[in-house]
């Protein structure tokens, strides 16, 4: 059974539908980018999977053992996130948070597992610092590191790479994709069209009638897919 399967929603905020007909399904291991115009219900649809929204129909099913408890989330930053008032080390150790169950404290595994997070993102040597005098970058590797320790399946991730800087950008994507690599499933909105084509698996274009779900290379090939990628200025 896949990890997740999204069947016939519809999205929409304040009573204004702006998505129909959304169905796909995502096995262990894709790399799913989430493209569309702004207000097309990408963010929308990453809480309906997150259950922080109810779909205005349509239903979302969790399979393979998968909890949305299990599932690590990286929203857009805010200002009032970039100054929070933590460590580094409190910040990513937070992640665990929905796996301690009743007791009051982290286990010896989830700090261990904190610990290796952060090394893999290389901010380990950060953990005593605190995290609103971070660079955007390093903001972004410690907020990634804290996601991973809700999970070992599937991070959704909803415009990882925002504000940061065309180099650090790079740096963002390449983590992801070792993520991917090293088996986790990746569900990502993003407005970097170039980036999505070459790493993900899967695109799903959502808009109010104009829906895509496919392999990144048929949907360069979809008439959708062709259309988008001429108003983004990118040949098709």
């Amino acid at each position: 059974m896949p990890q997740l399967i999204c069947d016939r929603l519809t999205l929409g905020y304040e009573g204004r539908i702006v998505s129909t007909g959304v169905s796909f399904e995502v096995d262990a291991g894709d790399y799913v980018c989430i493209l569309g115009e702004n207000g097309s219900g990408k963010s929308t649809l990453i809480k309906a999977i997150l259950n922080l929204k109810v779909p205005m129909a349509g239903k979302v099913i969790l399979g393979e053992g998968l909890s949305r408890a299990g599932i690590g989330y990286l929203p857009q930053q805010t200002a009032a996130q970039r100054d929070f008032p933590a460590s580094v080390w409190e910040i990513v150790i937070s992640g665990s948070l929905n796996r301690i169950g009743r007791r009051p404290f982290f286990s010896h595994a989830q700090r261990k597992q904190a610990q290796e997070n952060m090394r893999r993102l290389q901010v380990d040597s950060l953990a005593r610092r605190c995290f609103a005098e971070l660079s955007g970058g390093q903001q972004h590797r410690v907020l990634l590191a804290r996601a991973l320790g809700a999970t070992d399946r599937m991070l959704v991730l909803d415009e990882p790479a925002s504000g940061l800087d065309p180099q650090i950008t790079d740096e963002m994507y390449s983590l992801i994709k070792d993520l991917n690599r090293s088996g986790l499933s990746i569900i990502m909105v993003s407005h970097d069209t170039q980036a999505a084509l070459r790493d993900a698996s899967h695109i799903l274009h959502l808009g109010n009638t104009s829906l895509f779900w496919g392999t990144a290379r048929d949907y360069e090939r979809s008439d959708i897919g062709r259309a988008y990628l001429s108003r983004k200025g990118m040949e098709a």
